[in-house]
């Protein structure tokens, strides 16, 4: 949380850090485990505020092609500029300078930076996470490249094969 209520015109710096039960708070159970440190810096410029928030460590989450647990590292940065009142109408995503405006009523003393932590973290991730060649577990790897043998299957007639003279002339078009 960063007080907003008194906070002096000026640079203030903040460190969080963000872990297994940080990202569990959240209902995500993809992130097996974290070490990440959130540093933010929050200076007042009149009646808006600037933060700079860097967000590094390292995240595991399952590797996608074997299972096993792969270490992620995390460097990603956000900047943002928090305004009070309402929103303008058509809503302003940035600002002149590249941040993100958020809009928050002046009632609020506090600005909670979990959120905002939490999605640049995510966000830092690959979509596709897998290890680098040869790191898989090499068990998996050979199940898989082998192929998956079922049982029974061969009996099973191919659902396609009533297609297969379809347009050999055969009652085909012309």
């Amino acid at each position: 949380m960063i007080p907003l209520n008194g906070l002096a015109s000026g640079r203030k710096d903040f460190r969080w850090k963000a872990d297994k039960e940080f990202f569990g708070s959240f209902g995500n159970a993809d992130i097996l485990d974290a070490d990440l440190v959130a540093e933010v810096s929050a200076e007042k410029a009149g009646r808006s505020i600037d933060v700079d928030c860097r967000i590094e460590g390292t995240v595991t989450v399952r590797c996608d092609r074997c299972m096993e647990d792969l270490v992620l590292p995390v460097d990603s940065a956000a900047g943002l500029r928090v305004k009070f009142g309402d929103e303008p109408e058509g809503g302003e995503e940035s600002t002149e300078d590249g941040r993100e405006a958020i809009y928050l009523p002046s009632s609020d003393s506090n600005l909670d930076m979990r959120q905002v932590i939490y999605d640049y973290a995510c966000l830092a991730l690959p979509m596709q996470r897998f290890h680098e060649d040869g790191k898989c577990n090499p068990d998996v790897i050979s199940r898989l490249e082998s192929g998956i043998s079922i049982q029974g299957t061969e009996s099973q007639v191919n659902p396609f094969s009533a297609l297969a003279g379809l347009f050999d002339g055969e009652g085909g078009r012309s």
